[in-house]
Order: structure tokens, then C-alpha cells, then sequence
């Protein structure tokens, strides 16, 4: 694979202060297929720097330009659509049909969502005697995780350039390769130099010294509950805004009038998708135990259905870390239904589609987020207990309901401590606002609420 041996700062590719690389791994057969330089916090410097000489300039851009800019750079990923999807095969492991429908085609549209937001958002209005405005928040650090590289890196890019903000970008080590891409694609599209930099490198070094520069205004982070804890205490000493998007142990409820076999079969799929490798994945199945025989038939004769279809995990260390939870949960007292440990193949990362059964709201595997192809299935009593366990976890990130009736489902959906709910296996809407309760985050993507997520206020009183 084509990569890069220097960042792109101020608008043009330049060396790395350092020698130091990172080797990008292809999960599927643990080959090494490039290599991009591990940035140091003198890199991250020259960055900011670049981002904050450029900020006045953006943020006087009239909204009406920024939004071309952006429409150009949605162009600009179409026009590579096939390269992007066949990198992010590359190096996430992804199949390729999955690889060109979510990795790819989802962030071109969010983009382009964006560069229409842009373009008609108020960033004005009046409020009695006041003129209130909406103004850019400054400068954004934006680290972002390697499961959906280039969606996470348009969900905050895109909503940063259109409030006017200028960006670090520092993607996940594991799949630096799309990010290269992006910002080929932000450069092709005549984005001012300095409006966006990428610094590739390893967390605890580029990540790290993002976080605290004092020149970055606002840290968007999406990746680990235990990382964004940090990032927050670091911005909280600094007193600089957050926007954290990080774990989920999201509950699908199947309340006893849903049409069984359909709630079972979306969600294994839901489950299997990028290798069970989603921070909203309904990692955690309640059924009612009247049908909850039936339902964990279903799912371990659906689960069998992937084991040929679902990519590896990203990296060696993401596949042991599942397959231990997958023994931990043996352990405690979890009956195995399909999959389980075991290396299914010679080569690459690969886990089995993995089934628990009798699964208890206190073992490890539904309180933890294992972040692999692993389903838990949980048996509840009565609606009011559905409702306990599914809420019964620090996180709340997503989740979904199913009811032969929909005011039944929504009635218990707008129960749940979750930020965002599928009824009945709804679509996804990349315009609605996603983001957690609890422990999963502070903030949302996409759509107005993502934009506002960049922008602060002032008054003017007359």
C-alpha cells in the first residue's frame, strides 16, 4: 500500500521530526504492508501551530464558502472511492463489500450532510435586545479510533470546518493509511493550508501531547471509556471544552410481542458487523424467558451463518483481548452456543461468531464491552426487569426495542438510560445526534447537534 513518510502540515506533505516508524499489519494474513512515521510531540507542535495561524482567516470564511469547501472534499473522497474502501480492507481487515458500503460510501454522505449545514445553519438570530451568535470554538484536536477510520475522521473534521475551526487530526496507529487519504482528498478539494493537519503516531506520545497543548481549544476523542477519562482530566485542568465518544454495552430488548425471528436474526447481524468491532453493537440480547429457548436457537443458527463472512480483528492484541473474554465468560458459568476461543484459521486475527447463553446481568461478559463477534444472550421476567438489566451497566450508548406493537416499544425505549434507540430495527440516520449517556461519552456526532458541538456563543445587547 501507498503511504506517506512525512505528516501533512500547512497545507503540504513535510518530513517527521523523528525516524521512528509504526508498521501498518494486514490482520488478514499479518503481513506487514506500510510503514508512516510515529509523530512526536514536536510534530504535534508545528501542527497546532499551523492550525492556529490558519483560524482567523477560516472562521472569517463566509459559511456559504466553507460549505464549497466541504462539498469539494466529499467530491474528492468520491472520486477515490475504490482506493479508500480497498485500504481500509488493507488495514482494518474489513470485508470489501462492507468496506465500500459503511467505511466508505456512510462518510461521504455525513460530508456531504455537513457541507449543506454549512451552508444553512444559523449563525445568527435575534433574541429580544440581543444578537446572539454562534462562533467557531477555536482550534480542535481530533483523535480518532481505527474501527470506522474514515467515518469517525469526516464525523469530526467535517462539523470543525464547517464552524469555522481549524483541526489536528491524530488517527488510530492501526489504520493510518485512510487517514493519508483523507487528507490527500482535504488537499485536492482547496481547503486553505493550515485549515487541517494530520499528524500520524502512537497515543501516548502524539495523542498525548494533542490533548494538552495549550494552543488546541476543544479534544474530540472517540475510542476507550479509560482513555477518554484521561483526556477529560487532562482538558478539565486546562479548562478546555471535550467531546468524548467512547464505549457502549448496548441492550437489545425483545419484549414478548416482537416477531421473534426477525429481532433474533438483525441482531446477530448487528452484532457480527466490522467483526463485532462497533462501540454501539447490541452486544447484550434480553429475551423474555417464555421464548428464550427459541430465540437462542435462532441466534446460535444465524451466528453459524458468519463464520465465513466476518473479517478479522484488527490486531493480534484485539484478538486475544476477545477471545479471553470469551473464556471468561465460559468460566462464570456461560453455556457456549456457538463459536467460542478457538483459532478458526492458520493465519490472521480471526474469531469465531461467538454465542453465550444463560449469560446473568452480573458476569463479566454483559457488563464489560468486549468489542469482538460475541453476543450474550439474557433471560428476563417481566417488562419492569427487561428495563433493570438493560440499564443495569455504566454505559449507554445505544440500543433497540422490538414490539409487534410500536407505541409498546417506544414507550420502553424512552426508558432506557441510552442515547440512542432503534425501533423495530429503524435505519440509520446519520443525520440524528449520537452520543451516550452515563460513561459512554459526553457530546454528539453528527447531524446539527455534531456542529454544535464546535461552535460557542456571544451576545450582543443593543
Amino acid at each position: 500500500m501507498k503511504a506517506h513518510d512525512g505528516m501533512y502540515l500547512d497545507g503540504a506533505w513535510r518530513p517527521a521530526v523523528g525516524k521512528d516508524t509504526i508498521a501498518v499489519v494486514n490482520p488478514a494474513d499479518e503481513q506487514v504492508i506500510a510503514e508512516v512515521p510515529a509523530g512526536t510531540a514536536e510534530d504535534v507542535d508545528a501542527a497546532v501551530r499551523a492550525a492556529r495561524a490558519a483560524l482567523p482567516g477560516w472562521a472569517a470564511t463566509p459559511p456559504g464558502e466553507r460549505a464549497a469547501r466541504i462539498a469539494a472534499l466529499r467530491d474528492a473522497l468520491a472520486a477515490r472511492e475504490d482506493e479508500i474502501a480497498e485500504t481500509v480492507t488493507a488495514e482494518l481487515g474489513a470485508p470489501p463489500r462492507f468496506a465500500r458500503a459503511v467505511h466508505t460510501g456512510l462518510p461521504i454522505v455525513v460530508a456531504g450532510s455537513y457541507a449543506e449545514l454549512a451552508a444553512s445553519h444559523p449563525f445568527e438570530e435575534r433574541v429580544g435586545n440581543s444578537t446572539v451568535y454562534v462562533e467557531p470554538v477555536g482550534v480542535v484536536g481530533a483523535i480518532t479510533p481505527w474501527n470506522y477510520p474514515l467515518h469517525q475522521i469526516v464525523a469530526k473534521v467535517a462539523p470543525a470546518l464547517a464552524a469555522g475551526c481549524t483541526v489536528v487530526l491524530k488517527p488510530a496507529e492501526d489504520t493510518p493509511l485512510t487517514a493519508q487519504l483523507f487528507a490527500e482528498a482535504v488537499h485536492a478539494a482547496g481547503v486553505p493550508a493550515g485549515v487541517f493537519n494530520l499528524v500520524t503516531g502512537l497515543g501516548p506520545v502524539a495523542g498525548q501531547a494533542l490533548a494538552e497543548h495549550e494552543g488546541v481549544d476543544l479534544v474530540s476523542f472517540t475510542g476507550s471509556t479509560a482513555v477518554g477519562s484521561r483526556i477529560g482530566a487532562v482538558a478539565g485542568a486546562a479548562v478546555k471544552r471535550v467531546a468524548l465518544e467512547l464505549g457502549g454495552k448496548s441492550a437489545n430488548v425483545i419484549l414478548e410481542s416482537a416477531d421473534l425471528a426477525r429481532a433474533v436474526a438483525v441482531g446477530v447481524a448487528n452484532v457480527m458487523g466490522n467483526s463485532g468491532q462497533t462501540c454501539s453493537a447490541w452486544t447484550r440480547m434480553l429475551v423474555h424467558t417464555s421464548r428464550y429457548d427459541e430465540a437462542v436457537a435462532l441466534a446460535a443458527e444465524a451466528a453459524a451463518t458468519y463464520a465465513d463472512r466476518i473479517g478479522p480483528l484488527v490486531s493480534a492484541r484485539q484478538r486475544d483481548r476477545v477471545r479471553g473474554y470469551i473464556e471468561r465468560g465460559i468460566a462464570e458459568g456461560a453455556r457456549l452456543v456457538a463459536g467460542g476461543p478457538g483459532a478458526p484459521r492458520e493465519h490472521g486475527y480471526f474469531v469465531s461468531p461467538t454465542v453465550l447463553a444463560d449469560v446473568t446481568p452480573e458476569m463479566t461478559v454483559a457488563q464489560e464491552e468486549i468489542f469482538g463477534p460475541v453476543l450474550s444472550i439474557l433471560r428476563y421476567e417481566d417488562e419492569e426487569d427487561a428495563l433493570r438489566i438493560a440499564n443495569g451497566t455504566v454505559y449507554g450508548l445505544a440500543g433497540a426495542v422490538w414490539a409487534g406493537d410500536e407505541a409498546e416499544a417506544v414507550a420502553f425505549a424512552r426508558r432506557m438510560e441510552t442515547g440512542q434507540v432503534d425501533i423495530n430495527g429503524g435505519r440509520f440516520n446519520p443525520l440524528a445526534p449520537f452520543g451516550g449517556y452515563k460513561r459512554s461519552g459526553v457530546g454528539r456526532e453528527l447531524g446539527a447537534h455534531g456542529l454544535a458541538e464546535y461552535l460557542q456563543t456571544k451576545s450582543l445587547q443593543f
